[in-house]
């Protein structure tokens, strides 16, 4: 549970008319000043030592009809994607059980669509229904959603749908062209009237400006109600993809962009997310810091690698931080999960050897 939710006047800090210059001043502050904030900030709305986890799963790959340049899944360009048609029932809830073995709380299932069709709401709805038994958060990404789609799914029972903004405004039309940035709004809009969650964010570093970079934090801060849960994806390069030889974003300017993301909506999980198997244990500490405290757990997300489950359970080791649970998830089982995960790496007796002892080589070592 959120600080703020015992103190309700902490809710007059939640804006939704952020300026481009007030945000520009926020990019442009000292580097540790802005920690500072973003760090204040985040003690008022949530507990700073708790990191909500999902798992992610894709439930259909490949052969998307969108253009969007970043992504491997696109049909329009050769990445070597097997493609995959939509998993079976079974198949997601085993799935589901695993991410629930190793602490995740959220379990949510994305789909390389435009938008689904009707023949496949039978489908997703169940695989929904059937998530929520095993006492998961749920959520889905499916590309866009009609308002009785919507309808559909909260019916089921889904709690969150992702539908990301992906940039700014200004700088969509060089990413994108096949689905317009109103289309995008207009999705997140049927979503909240439906009565989801919203799950929505964006990446940066695709060759985007700071501008770029704030336009689309003022875009989500500015909607109606603040999305519940902000990804931040840091670039994966995709050999194949249009985007695979762009310029690296300083790691400095992503940590900025989720501190910022932390003030400008101080009540939304922000989500580190894709990109964090490219960052090593101390860029992740700072932006936790910087107010990120939502992770996926898991080797792979969609069709990008993730840091492993064992690595994310030693850094929050490290790093004193707890996994945040949801009222169906004991914290006994969580606990066990944990300490298995601990107790199946190898001790620092493992890792080393005495490098003084003699020994004799074999055949096979000279």
């Amino acid at each position: 549970m959120t600080i703020a939710a015992n103190v309700p006047h902490l809710s007059a800090d939640i804006r939704h008319n952020w300026t481009s210059d007030e945000v520009q001043q926020l990019f442009s502050m000292p580097f540790n000043d802005l920690l500072f904030k973003a760090q204040t900030v985040h003690r008022q709305y949530f507990d700073p030592n708790e990191v909500q986890v999902s798992t992610l799963l894709s439930i259909k790959t490949g052969a998307c009809p969108e253009d969007c340049k970043y992504c491997p899944q696109s049909a329009r360009y050769d990445t070597g994607l097997e493609k995959e048609r939509l998993l079976e029932i079974e198949k997601v809830i085993e799935r589901a059980k695993e991410a629930k073995a190793t602490g995740s709380t959220r379990f949510c299932m994305g789909a390389a669509w435009r938008n689904p069709r009707e023949r496949d709401m039978p489908y997703v709805t169940k695989m929904v229904e059937e998530v929520k038994k095993l006492g998961l958060e749920t959520c889905m990404t499916l590309g866009m959603l009609s308002r009785e789609q919507a309808i559909a799914l909260k019916q089921a029972g889904l709690d969150y749908y992702n539908h990301n903004l992906d940039t700014s405004p200004e700088f969509y039309g060089d990413i994108i062209t096949t689905r317009t940035y109103d289309d995008r709004l207009n999705t997140l809009q049927n979503v909240r009237d439906a009565g989801m969650n919203v799950c929505s964010g964006g990446i940066v570093g695709m060759g985007e400006s700071a501008s770029d970079r704030a336009g689309l934090l003022i875009q989500l801060a500015n909607l109606p109600e603040h999305p519940q849960s902000v990804p931040i994806n840091m670039l994966v390069k995709v050999e194949g993809t249009p985007l695979d030889n762009v310029d690296d974003l300083e790691p400095f300017e992503f940590i900025r962009t989720i501190a910022i993301a932390r003030i400008m909506m101080p009540a939304s999980h922000v989500r580190l997310s894709a990109g964090r198997e490219n960052m090593n244990e101390q860029m992740q500490a700072l932006c936790f810091m910087a107010g990120a405290n939502s992770i996926f757990y898991g080797c792979k997300l969609l069709t990008t690698s993730n840091p492993d489950t064992h690595e994310d359970v030693l850094l929050f080791k490290k790093l004193g931080i707890n996994a945040e649970r949801t009222r169906d998830f004991s914290d006994e089982a969580h606990e066990q999960a944990l300490q298995e995960e601990i107790a199946a790496q190898p001790s620092a007796a493992d890792l080393f050897y005495d490098a003084t002892a003699t020994k004799t080589p074999s055949v096979t070592e000279v």
